[in-house]
């Protein structure tokens, strides 16, 4: 009886064991759908720093252009109209590669587009190459878990990309 009970004890601890290693909290952080976003903090044009840990749970969708791009400025209009569609429910944050452009390129390009997210500065491109950026337009969905749930790699249609967005919904 001991015995079994033993056996019953170690059998729990394993189980506890593995499901806590395979919790989003504990998976490694890579740029791939499965993981944990990279974290980072970045300067905004609004003059604030946001990072994913402000986030508080909520989804995030990470997209990283410039406004010398071509599909970005395709995409942009469609960003605009769902995050005004999912706002306060998911978060998105405009990542500008501005390694390769300018504050003011961004600038312009946002007041253009009638940006109201957050619009980042990745000024020395440490995110962009913590993320494996090369091609933009590249976006990736972030569940509320910090786990990365999708990424596209150039243009998204906007039905791909609302569905996208509603993967992201709780």
């Amino acid at each position: 009886m001991k015995k079994q009970w033993l056996v019953l004890a170690a059998i729990i601890v394993l189980a506890i064991v593995a499901l806590f290693q395979t919790s989003p909290a504990n998976r490694e952080e890579l740029p791939k759908k499965g993981y944990r976003a990279p974290q980072f903090a970045l300067p905004a044009l609004d003059g604030q720093t946001y990072s994913l840990r402000k986030l508080d749970g909520k989804p995030v969708v990470l997209n990283f252009w410039a406004s010398w791009c071509g599909p970005c400025r395709i995409e942009a209009p469609e960003l605009v109209r769902l995050y005004e569609k999912y706002r306060g429910k998911i978060e998105i944050y405009a990542i500008n590669v501005t390694a390769s452009d300018s504050v003011e390129g961004a600038r312009a390009f946002a007041d253009e587009y009638g940006f109201s997210f957050p619009v980042l500065l990745d000024d020395k491109g440490e995110v962009s190459q913590k993320y494996g950026i090369q091609p933009i337009p590249t976006t990736f969905f972030v569940g509320g878990d910090g786990v990365i749930v999708d990424q596209v790699i150039g243009l998204v249609d906007p039905q791909s990309m609302e569905a996208k967005f509603k993967k992201l919904l709780p």
